[in-house]
């Protein structure tokens, strides 16, 4: 027997009708590129979304085409969020710190046909646009008058002349949930990044869990500062939950250094702030010197690498704002867990309370976790078993974008390459890794891919890269080198090398010469064991 109910499909465009219906004097403000504030509301959003949708129309654009954005946190950036997925097409937000060579093989690998650009990342787009074999239109995200006479970019419009002479009305498609809705591509694996392909009813369903008050308890009596990108896997879903339920926005644009954090946050009255531990570093940094306090500010969401326990204090115990880690994945649209404690832990010992704010936090509803053993086997929940954490849920994804890889999925179930345990609470912590990236200031970098770029290097016979603590950023690679029998090579000279071959950010600090890289039976190398023997070592500078 099946129920009598309504069948409506899950889609993002009924997302910001709601808020356009309910929530239509709710603020959305911007601190803009150019450098002004940028203040308006959902209704406002919604009726430029539509003049975003009839403008792809008007290019003939195909149901399922991808346009890609390299933008920071902003209003038109969120236009594109609604009006990009709401029409049928698909929204891919790229990331503008990885390297050049990466974005052009990430555009031609998702097929972009059209990018929408801040002006910040014009030279960027200058330099890949000749490689990026499928875009046929571009639009930078500024009034025509802040268009450069020459830019050599070929079909070139200002995003204000873009939308500007569309309607405003539009007709949302009454798609299949199904539907794909954005694409983002994770460089957290080896190898060419994988595109994680979402969908509309994916994205809501995630949106719902992220509202959650067990998660980050989203209103509309909020004021939300994402400062984690919108290109870095949707803001966690933030924009989205935000239209939801009707919460003001507040953008940073591309000033995220502490004073000009403070400042809006101040300004704007934020409840809830997102973003990585290294820019709440900055923002404590300004603020302590300064005898500074917030007004509003209550609660702060921290991912992307371990918040540590300095910071968490910080702004219990300094500033009254509570502190929620949370552990995800692209993979997962992203959110996994947050660390939201349960009734019973209010009246444990502080000390008690800390080990659990530690932890990546307890499993949400629509996120199922598991530990197994290297034999599959799955391993109790006691806080002490460590094992591989596998997922499965709505919004995990089933396989890679065009299945690079193949199969992902382990009896159904997405292996996270995290060690972990669990205990009976449901609260996980992560302890290792099984996949030798770094994660350095929130982003992954590739172990191997660093390792190449050294072994292109005439000296060197070997190299192999590893990840080491650093008090700000979380790890920062270094790489140990075997130079080849009668080489000479130093260490500014092979820094020098990767200059030019990848993202500044990801060049190793260091460089540590080694007679030997420890090998397993199958060749292999023990990068644990490496480790092991540089126990003792500190970074340049620290």
């Amino acid at each position: 027997m099946l129920g009598l109910m309504q069948q409506q499909s899950l889609l993002i465009s009924s997302l910001i009708e709601f808020a356009e219906q309910n929530h239509g004097d709710s603020e959305v403000v911007s601190r803009r590129v150019e450098g002004d504030i940028h203040r308006y509301t959902w209704a406002d959003v919604a009726r430029r979304s539509r003049q975003v949708a009839n403008a792809l129309d008007g290019q003939k654009l195909p149901q399922g085409a991808r346009v890609a954005t390299l933008a920071w946190n902003g209003y038109r950036h969120l236009e594109l969020y609604f009006g990009v997925s709401g029409s049928g097409r698909v929204l891919h937000t790229m990331n503008p710190r990885l390297h050049p060579d990466q974005l052009t093989w990430i555009a031609n690998h998702a097929e972009d046909q059209v990018l929408c650009f801040d002006m910040s990342f014009l030279p960027l787009v200058q330099a890949v646009h000749a490689k990026c074999t499928t875009i046929q239109h571009y639009v930078a995200m500024c009034h025509a008058d802040a268009l450069p006479a020459d830019t050599g970019i070929p079909n070139l419009v200002s995003y204000e002349a873009w939308i500007g002479q569309q309607a405003d009305t539009y007709a949302w498609p009454e798609l299949d949930e199904n539907t794909a809705g954005s694409l983002c591509y994770t460089s957290g694996t080896t190898g060419n990044p994988k595109g994680a392909l979402y969908s509309h009813r994916s994205t809501l369903l995630h949106a719902y869990a992220v509202a959650l008050p067990d998660s980050m308890c989203i209103s509309a009596r909020d004021a939300i500062l994402p400062v984690v990108p919108m290109f870095h896997v949707n803001a966690w879903g933030i924009p989205y939950s935000a239209a939801m339920t009707g919460a003001k926005l507040v953008f940073p644009g591309p000033a995220l250094d502490g004073k000009s954090v403070y400042e809006l946050i101040e300004a704007e009255g934020v409840t809830f702030a997102a973003g990585v531990p290294t820019v709440w570093q900055m923002l404590l940094g300004h603020m302590k010197p300064a005898g500074l306090k917030f007004s509003k500010l209550n609660r702060t969401v921290i991912g992307g690498s371990a918040c540590p326990p300095a910071m968490i204090d910080a702004f219990r115990q300094d500033y009254n704002v509570d502190v929620l880690h949370a552990w995800g994945m692209t993979e997962l649209s992203p959110l996994g867990t947050v660390c939201t404690l349960k009734n019973k832990n209010l009246s444990q010992p502080a000390d008690v309370q800390m080990k659990l704010r530690l932890k990546q936090g307890r499993g949400i509803f629509g996120i199922a976790m598991k530990i197994v053993d290297e034999n599959g086997k799955a391993l109790p929940h006691d806080g002490k078993a460590a094992g591989d954490l596998l997922v499965k849920g709505p919004w995990v994804i089933a396989s890679y974008y065009k299945q690079e890889g193949g199969d992902p999925l382990v009896d159904g179930w997405f292996p996270t390459g995290d060690v972990a345990t669990i205990d009976a609470d449901g609260f996980m912590q992560i302890t290792d890794r099984s996949k030798d990236v770094i994660k350095s200031g929130g982003e992954w970098i590739s172990s191997i891919d660093v390792e190449n770029i050294a072994m292109g290097h005439p000296a060197v016979a070997m190299a192999a890269c590893i990840g080491m603590r650093h008090p700000k950023w979380d790890e920062r690679p270094i790489v140990c080198v075997v130079k080849k029998p009668g080489a000479e090579l130093s260490r500014d000279e092979l820094i020098a090398f990767y200059e030019g071959k990848t993202a500044k950010w990801q060049i190793p600090d260091d460089v540590v010469f080694v007679d030997a890289i420890p090998l397993g039976g199958t060749g292999k190398m023990l990068k644990t064991r490496l480790r092991e023997q540089l126990a003792n070592y500190v970074l340049p500078g620290l």
